[in-house]
């Protein structure tokens, strides 16, 4: 039997643990644009309520079935992969070459942030990089990747949100980049574009600002910056919500614009041949900057778009970050009832149709992903999100809409075909990752719970990426701090998952 070392309230402090979050979250310091910052502490565990209904773990530890993939190239402006951004690498596959947890007797810890920490990276030393986003605080942190002990941070510009709005909008911080010299590079919400790098002083590591690129000349104060990925060359390519496109020279500081007027709500890829793909709630565009830094449209290709934001989603359209595979295409989910994987030709001169194949996922009026496709080869993973419109859909034991499939392309390249469908397993909102080790997938999981309890119990859970069965689920945590909220799994060099939750973050691994 697996063991699951979690610290938990006192059962009369039940339902306390989800206000406590609140509060500490809600009054955290609000951060500023100080020179530099360090600041060593241990971690402190994210409270959570009791559950003794809840199975700790069900299934058995697996057996590693490796399978191959072609290797996405390095970029030579950002980190190595799979460590360099939320999406592991510059084509956004989600995809770790890489084992992750076994399901061996996996132990959970965690580190109460009051904030969520979803985007990690890893340094060259192995240290976890991540921004944690709070309700109104915004902050870089540097952890240890197995005590979870802060050992540097810097404060970045508090948030704008709506009233409500926080829990769906990854403006401001939700999205950063590892530059190729290990500097985080992040969008604030004051627009500009931080980059952040790693000093020591009497052996104690902090951060400094490095780099201070003010987009506000360029884009005003009133928009706000989704995204920043380097294209091939090394200009920083930004997107932000009201859909424009920029283009920023690292030197100079030259910022170049192109405006889409249509809504982005994730991140952008981008390829080895200059291609920055960019989704935004009417069509997938190619955007290819030219010599003299300016962004401009390759190809545009609208997508079936039934115009509803569904719960699920941020926004009246697709709902995922572009995905480039390999040399030849770029994969999305469009915005039609059901919800299709659509495969396109990512070349700039294609003859004929661009479009591949599209193959509808999940069931007509509760089909919605706001989460990046796995893609490993002709490999394409999704998950369903229907019915997660905020962590309110899935407290007091509700749960979402389930689904998890495998759409696979045609051998020839000319279509496409689902390979699996597994309709019992539901994934709130996690972004899912596979790892090639152990032919699993990880992802987070909010199944049912008897009629009579309330109980949110939260899980890692893994799949066999062959036939789409669950090997094994292991709980990390219960309560409100403990959802997920969009952010990934995110697996480390030795196997371990780390998960972003409201609360801040948590480490799951084998101890076998």
């Amino acid at each position: 039997m697996a063991r699951l070392r979690v610290p938990s309230l006192p059962r009369r402090a039940a339902g306390s643990a989800a206000a406590l979050l609140l509060l500490a979250t809600a009054a955290g310091t609000v951060a500023g644009t100080a020179a530099s910052a360090a600041s060593a502490a241990p971690a402190v565990p994210i409270p959570q309520d009791p559950a003794p209904d809840a199975p700790a773990y069900t299934g058995a530890p697996a057996t590693p079935r490796p399978l191959s993939a072609p290797r996405p190239p390095r970029h030579p402006f950002m980190a190595p992969n799979p460590r360099n951004n939320i999406h592991d690498d510059p084509y956004m596959t989600d995809t770790y070459r890489g084992p992750g947890p076994l399901g061996k007797d996996p132990a959970s810890t965690s580190t109460f942030q009051n904030a969520e920490c979803a985007s990690v990276t890893f340094d060259d030393a192995g240290r976890l990089v991540t921004v944690c986003v709070g309700v109104s605080t915004v902050t870089l942190k540097l952890l240890d990747p197995v005590t979870l002990e802060q050992l540097a941070s810097y404060p970045l510009p508090p948030r704008r949100t709506s009233p409500g709005g926080g829990f769906n909008d990854f403006s401001g911080g939700g999205y950063f980049y590892l530059d190729h010299r290990d500097r985080a590079v992040v969008p604030t919400s004051t627009n500009h574009l931080y980059v952040v790098e790693q000093t020591e002083v009497e052996g104690q590591p902090g951060f400094r600002l490095a780099r201070d690129y003010d987009l506000t000349p360029a884009i005003g104060t009133e928009d706000k910056i989704v995204s920043v990925i380097p294209d091939w060359a090394g200009r920083l390519v930004f997107v932000t919500k009201e859909g424009v496109v920029g283009a920023v020279r690292r030197g100079s500081g030259a910022i170049r614009l192109l405006d889409l007027d249509e809504t982005i709500a994730n991140s952008l890829a981008v390829d080895e041949d200059g291609g920055v793909y960019v989704v935004t709630a009417a069509a997938l565009y190619r955007v290819d900057v030219t010599r003299a830094g300016r962004p401009q449209v390759t190809w545009r290709e609208r997508y079936a778009n039934t115009g509803e934001q569904k719960p699920g989603q941020v926004s009246a359209g697709s709902g995922t970050t572009p995905t480039v595979m390999g040399r030849r295409w770029v994969t999305i989910t469009d915005n039609a009832d059901p919800m299709r994987v659509v495969v396109y030709r990512r070349g700039a001169g294609v003859r004929g149709d661009r479009e591949v194949c599209s193959v509808p996922v999940f069931s007509r009026g509760s089909s919605a992903t706001d989460n990046s496709l796995i893609v490993a080869g002709r490999r394409i993973v999704v998950t369903n999100n229907y019915g997660y419109s905020g962590p309110a859909a899935v407290e007091g034991g509700a749960v979402t809409t389930p689904g998890i499939e495998r759409v696979d392309v045609d051998r020839d390249g000319q279509g496409c075909h689902k390979v699996w469908a597994n309709d019992t397993h539901r994934s709130p909102s996690s972004v899912p990752k596979l790892s090639l080790a152990t032919g699993l997938v990880y992802t987070v999981l909010k199944d049912p719970v008897a009629q009579d309890e309330t109980e949110d119990a939260w899980y890692l859970g893994a799949f066999d990426v062959r036939t789409g069965e669950l090997v094994y689920r292991v709980r990390y945590g219960t309560g409100l701090g403990f959802n997920v909220n969009y952010a990934p799994v995110t697996l480390g060099r030795d196997g371990t998952a780390y998960v972003g939750v409201l609360g801040g973050l948590v480490r799951i691994a084998d101890t076998r």
